[in-house]
């Protein structure tokens, strides 16, 4: 996990032109998107035969990414972040957990910059697999270039389901995701680009990455 200082930015939706500040604590972030292999291994599932292990794990909910979050922090003997009712319809985190997580948009947005102020931390070619270079297909983790804080394929690659509530008085239950993908066109992979689905909608370009609350 890579340490991520404490700070400040401002968030934006485009669609209702809205602009709002956020504080982040210092947390920690995965380098890399959650790959197949750590998938397979931590809920007992057969990998397929054709894949290296070290492609990012896709077509995975929200849900999906909740359950395995909880799951991760059990086998490591963690406090898991996440409670969620009976009826699967509410899901409450505890921040002070010791456990994984998803990180908040935020948190997510802050990470991808690295403290730069444009729209992508490097030139597009260099820092992504978006649809104009990746052949049609998704790639292993951390083959191009990271940003200044480490971490890699923040863009491009697979998009990253995030913790956070799109416009639950319009949307409902829907929650965000960012960063782009391997099928994205060049203006969808940003730092500050957002899309929100149903927490059950899963689709070949759209994965996660693991955070935990505090530091090293």
């Amino acid at each position: 996990m890579i340490q991520i200082p404490g700070g400040e930015l401002e968030l934006r939706d485009d669609r209702t032109k809205r602009k709002w500040k956020a504080a982040i604590r210092p947390f920690l972030l995965a380098p890399y998107p959650v790959t197949t292999e750590l998938y397979a291994a931590a809920v007992s599932q057969t990998q397929d035969a054709s894949d290296s292990g070290r492609e990012p794990i896709v077509n995975i909910s929200w849900e999906d990414a909740i359950s395995f979050c909880n799951l991760l922090s059990r086998d490591a003997g963690l406090k898991e972040c996440y409670s969620i009712s009976e009826d699967g319809e509410h899901t409450i985190c505890d921040w002070d957990a010791d456990g994984y997580r998803l990180p908040t948009e935020a948190e997510w947005q802050f990470a991808c910059k690295a403290g730069t102020a444009g729209y992508r931390y490097g030139e597009l070619d260099a820092i992504a697999w978006y649809k104009e270079n990746s052949g049609g297909s998704v790639h292993e983790v951390g083959q191009k270039e990271p940003n200044a804080w480490g971490l890699y394929d923040m863009l491009g690659n697979v998009w990253e389901w995030c913790w956070d509530l799109y416009d639950e008085e319009v949307y409902g239950s829907y929650r965000i995701f960012r960063g782009g993908s391997w099928a994205e066109v060049a203006r969808g992979c940003g730092a500050t680009c957002r899309r929100r689905s149903h927490p059950t909608f899963r689709i070949e370009d759209l994965g996660f990455r693991l955070a935990r609350s505090g530091c090293l």
